[in-house]
């Protein structure tokens, strides 16, 4: 065995649902003593980073019922089965935002909660957006409104913590050091 690596040796499935999956594992930790660890599974996800022609970003502002209030965010959504991130990224794009692009590209990947989670989020940006000819049906459990910040905005939001998700301050200082350069 490794040197912090956990040997499963039990998996309880806990629950099947649409986003998440939840499991209960009995591990063996690196000293021989047993643990339980509580695991979310997740296909994965993905954040856009939207520029307008005129140097604004693109975000939507949407409830988000764990927190009982409203965030602004980059569009993100969930990968499908079997689905690339880029593809997933223009999808959530044109969905969220009634934009669409031809040119991405890649910024980086992280895990969101590697605590008890193992979900990976790809963050892709474009400054190649126009608008969508006919509109894309999103989810329809989805309601979001379109907020247009300069960089020097979003960080204000972020001191506000209007913008207070992990995905959205790391777009904003990935953008804030980009102008530091």
């Amino acid at each position: 065995m490794k040197k912090f690596e956990e040997e499963t040796i039990h998996t309880e499935k806990i629950y099947d649902g649409k986003v998440v999956k939840l499991q209960v594992d009995d591990v063996i930790l690196p000293n021989g003593k047993k643990s339980k660890r509580e695991l979310i599974k997740h296909p994965g996800a993905v954040g856009i980073i939207p520029i307008t022609k005129d140097k604004k970003i693109v975000f939507v502002e949407q409830y988000r019922k764990p927190l009982e209030k409203t965030l602004v965010e980059i569009p993100a959504g969930k990968l499908e089965a079997g689905e690339k991130p880029e593809i997933t990224a223009i999808r959530e794009l044109e969905e969220e935002t009634g934009y669409t692009t031809n040119s991405l590209q890649f910024v980086a990947s992280f895990y969101t909660s590697p605590g008890f989670a193992d979900e990976i989020m790809h963050l892709y940006i474009t400054d190649n957006i126009v608008p969508l000819e006919h509109e894309v049906a999103g989810d329809d459990d989805e309601f979001v409104e379109l907020i247009e910040l300069t960089l020097q905005e979003a960080i204000q939001y972020v001191k506000e913590q209007r913008i207070h998700d992990a995905k959205t301050n790391y777009a904003v200082l990935y953008l804030q050091t980009l102008e530091r350069m």
